[in-house]
């Protein structure tokens, strides 16, 4: 006999799971997946004809969903569905093939389900919570999939990975994927005379007064910038090419500059390492790569403009200080 899977899956819509006892995915572009031969090539052919802008790894990602969900998910397998709503883990079985369900919504994909139980998070470890937490959308979950089916009996499983421990690698994974949007939004959008409007923005939410340079002029200076209305005075340098910044590139900033002068110089890419060891033995100049200006946007973003705020759009979250507890 078979081994039975434990599968997770997501949805927008808590209501139609847990109200018609089903699962369901969306995709209803693709139409009656039933009428598609059972090989995942069909599937791919398929979806590239209905989403032909789609990128390589979206097709390959949603592809792979849409098949497990038809053909590998086995009646008798289990589900695992976290809800928003409530905040609880729902445990059910799959009772049914699967069906398509065209009635106007989104979710077209079924599988109908019978749910076991429904319990709150607070009852698995967090490393089951971070399983079910999956960026797909249907899922195999494999490394917790005994604890979710102890759960169906009440019973306890022996939790192997440490929950701070677990709790402190979330945390830093979203950071981190927070930090990678920021700088590939600014790659993206922000381009030579823009990126200088921008980080003349940053400026002020940093409580300097700042000035654009005209296009083209003022010897390579982009911005001068000011702490208050009295000098020393500031003159930066941006660049967003993908490039290291070369030591000749900053003593361009450094002949710019007047007795008095301070230079800041902001690239998102990074800086060789003359570059970094003249930065070193120039004190006056300071540089800053693309990781420590993404670090500055974190710190002053409620004080960037309402355009860059929709350009970049982040949302204040709190989340475990593990380091603090210790």
């Amino acid at each position: 006999m078979a081994e039975k899977r434990v599968w997770g899956i997501h949805s927008m819509n808590d209501y139609l799971f847990l109200d018609r006892d089903v699962i369901a995915i969306g995709w209803k572009a693709m139409g009656d997946l039933g009428l598609l031969s059972s090989n995942r090539d069909a599937f791919k052919k398929q979806f590239v004809l209905v989403y032909p802008d789609a990128k390589p790894q979206s097709v390959a990602n949603s592809v792979g969903m849409l098949y497990r969900f038809i053909y590998e998910a086995k009646v008798g397998d289990y589900v695992v569905f976290p809800s928003k709503i409530n905040r609880e883990i729902n445990i059910g079985v799959i009772e049914g093939e699967y069906r398509y369900s065209p009635d106007g919504s989104e979710w077209v994909h079924t599988r109908q389900v019978k749910w076991l139980r429904h319990l709150p998070r607070t009852a698995f470890s967090q490393g089951a919570l971070y399983e079910v937490g999956s960026a797909l959308t249907f899922f195999s979950i494999k490394n917790y999939a005994d604890e979710y089916l102890a759960a169906l009996e009440n019973k306890k499983t022996e939790i192997v990975t440490d929950d701070a421990e677990l709790v402190e690698k979330t945390a830093n994974d979203i950071i981190e994927s927070t930090k990678d949007y920021i700088l590939k939004t600014l790659s993206r959008y922000l381009k030579g005379y823009d990126l200088e409007n921008f980080v003349a923005d940053l400026l002020h939410a940093m409580g300097y007064y700042a000035t654009v340079s005209p296009h083209g002029g003022d010897s390579g200076i982009d911005i001068t910038a000011y702490k208050d209305e009295l000098p020393p005075r500031i003159l930066v340098q941006v660049k967003s090419g993908v490039d290291d910044i070369k030591e000749s590139t900053i003593q361009s900033l450094k002949g710019a500059m007047r007795e008095g002068d301070y230079g800041l110089f902001i690239t998102l890419a990074n800086y060789t390492k003359n570059a970094k060891a003249y930065l070193l033995n120039t004190p006056i100049i300071r540089g800053i790569n693309g990781t420590e200006l993404v670090e500055l946007i974190l710190k002053y973003y409620d004080g960037l403009s309402d355009t860059y705020k929709q350009m970049i759009p982040l949302q204040r979250v709190y989340i475990p200080n593990l380091k603090a507890e210790s």
